[in-house]
């Protein structure tokens, strides 16, 4: 996965749509489905919980399913973008404590993950305007840059691949 320039503002609003979007059918359906189910066999003295539940499940599956057919769509670029942007870096969370052991051993591949890690948060910290550990994000990336430089290693972030992540 490479990273992408987003046009933020575009970004933002896609997001807002959608989540809107997503939370309206969602209670629709549910409310729908789960009114219809309580008059057809629903119980008048007892619990209707698992009829109102049935609703939202039911809700909740039509969005995924309508997200997951309309992924390819123009409309959806940035925020599957986005998503997958977070599911990378949370992969590279998940096993950073092996990848900076090997950062500090001179592993020039853990230097390219982490690099690639340093820059995709930075770019998703500026989407979501999220800039409270910024400064600290620019001291590790900082620090990593000096290690890079003093193995005498060139990274870029091409070099980035997302299978070098099975080495840890």
């Amino acid at each position: 996965m490479q990273l992408k320039q987003i046009n933020k503002e575009r970004y933002a609003k896609h997001y807002k749509q959608i989540m809107i979007g997503a939370v309206v059918v969602v209670a629709a359906i549910a409310l729908t489905l789960s009114t219809l189910l309580i008059q057809l066999i629903g119980n008048p003295e007892g619990s209707n919980f698992w009829l109102n539940l049935s609703g939202v499940v039911v809700g909740g599956v039509v969005v995924l399913s309508l997200l997951r057919r309309y992924r390819e769509h123009d409309y959806m670029y940035e925020v599957v973008y986005v998503w997958e942007l977070k599911q990378m870096l949370n992969k590279i969370y998940r096993k950073q404590k092996k990848i900076m052991a090997a950062v500090e051993t001179g592993d020039r591949e853990a230097m390219v993950i982490m690099n690639w890690s340093y820059n995709g948060s930075e770019q998703l910290y500026n989407l979501d305007n999220n800039t409270i550990t910024m400064d600290d994000l620019h001291r590790s990336k900082k620090a990593l840059e000096q290690t890079i430089e003093k193995s005498g290693f060139t990274v870029t972030m091409e070099d980035f691949q997302p299978a070098m992540l099975d080495k840890f």
